[in-house]
């Protein structure tokens, strides 16, 4: 018999001993008065399993754990004035940096597969980045326009598994190029981003660095066309045009002087054409339109993150509270993700995360219910339907 609480078993899946080395580099267990950084955690991933409202809910909720705080780690549980004070002192980087840990810890437990594009052997990125909208009356310092304020999301994805490995949250008025130029990423990969983040001399770079591209071309994009590409017997109706081109573009041929390939595409679905633009001329240009479809994964994960945690109104208004409330978001969602794929249950995310909140404080065993989330219909005999007649 289970004896401690779904929520416990779940933060038991976050290795403590990595989170302990973060504290002290970052030494925020000092002064804490009772409330730890491990406590500040725990509290902040059951805000968003939970989608507690306030401070108020989060520390109401933890008291009403049927059983001992112990089996979360904790000593104590914090009040709300604690809580909205450690979210604005205590730095935001430890829980940054846990999440980066958390990503190679989980890629360690289990081997992720891609569920598509199984052919291709290389690693595949995608990046985009996504506004979260705030009131700029209240949290002041997230200017963005002239009457909103906003805080950018910008990640990549590996397709294996569709976990973000990079993940940055910037003030809204910074552009998602600033961000990619920042990244690294591996020899003979491939990157699939949308045109905004077409920036010829960055493009350049990632040709020079031998990483693959994959994205949309620019409609005003000028260029000559070189010669025509087959790279398949087999005619396929859907590419309309599959050319070798060179830039003409006074500044695009001076950032972009090597060749690139285009390939329009018909979209059945869409009833429309797309023009990719990459630097692989090995690919069919069928290969190049399903790398690009696989793009939708990071629109799926952004709708997911923002429709089921607690990521659109913040318990905390400075900078600090909600970069902290974001890194636990992130958190939360590598968590949930290891959970659906580790369950043999066919899960959807948006259910799988419904159901966990309502039977957080239930004390059944985490894998065993994922596996098998729902009980088998009980028989009711005809005798026992006698026992109701009159």
């Amino acid at each position: 018999m289970i004896k401690v609480t779904l929520l416990s078993q779940i933060i038991k899946l976050l290795p403590r001993e990595k989170f302990t080395e973060l504290t002290l580099k970052y030494q925020t267990n000092k002064h804490h008065k009772g409330i730890d950084s491990w406590t500040h955690l725990v509290s902040m991933v059951f805000c968003q399993l939970a989608n507690a409202g306030s401070l108020r809910d989060i520390s109401n909720g933890l008291r009403s754990i049927t059983g001992n705080i112990s089996h979360l780690g904790l000593k104590r549980v914090p009040c709300k004035s604690s809580l909205s004070y450690i979210n604005q002192n205590r730095d935001y980087r430890l829980f940054r940096d846990y999440y980066y840990s958390l990503v190679d810890h989980v890629k360690d437990a289990h081997d992720f597969q891609r569920q598509k594009l199984k052919r291709l052997k290389r690693k595949i990125f995608m990046i985009d980045a996504s506004i979260i909208p705030l009131c700029l009356s209240i949290f002041d310092w997230a200017f963005y326009r002239k009457q909103k304020g906003a805080v950018k999301l910008h990640l990549m994805l590996d397709y294996d598994g569709c976990l973000p490995v990079f993940a940055d949250l910037t003030h809204g008025k910074v552009h998602e190029i600033n961000i990619a130029r920042s990244m690294n990423y591996p020899k003979g990969s491939i990157l699939v981003f949308d045109r905004g983040y077409i920036d010829y001399d960055w493009l350049n770079y990632l040709d020079s660095s031998k990483v693959f591209f994959v994205t949309r071309a620019k409609e005003n994009m000028e260029f000559w066309h070189l010669e025509e590409i087959t790279n398949s017997n087999k005619p396929n109706k859907k590419v309309r045009e599959d050319y070798c081109i060179e830039l003409t573009g006074y500044k695009a041929c001076q950032q972009y002087p090597q060749k690139l390939r285009r390939v329009a595409y018909w979209d059945e679905e869409l009833q429309k054409e797309l023009v990719f633009l990459t630097n692989n001329f090995s690919w069919t240009a069928q290969t190049i339109a399903d790398i690009y479809k696989e793009r939708w994964s990071i629109e799926v994960f952004f709708k997911h993150i923002k429709q089921n945690l607690k990521i659109k109104s913040f318990i905390g208004t400075s900078f600090n509270a909600v970069m902290i409330q974001l890194w636990t978001a992130l958190i939360t969602m590598l968590i949930l993700t290891y959970l659906k794929t580790k369950a043999e249950y066919k899960w959807h995310l948006s259910n799988l995360i419904t159901f966990i909140r309502l039977n957080l404080f239930s004390k059944i065993d985490l894998f065993k219910w994922l596996d098998n989330p729902f009980h088998k219909k009980t028989i009711v005999n005809e005798w026992q339907l006698d026992l109701f007649s009159g």
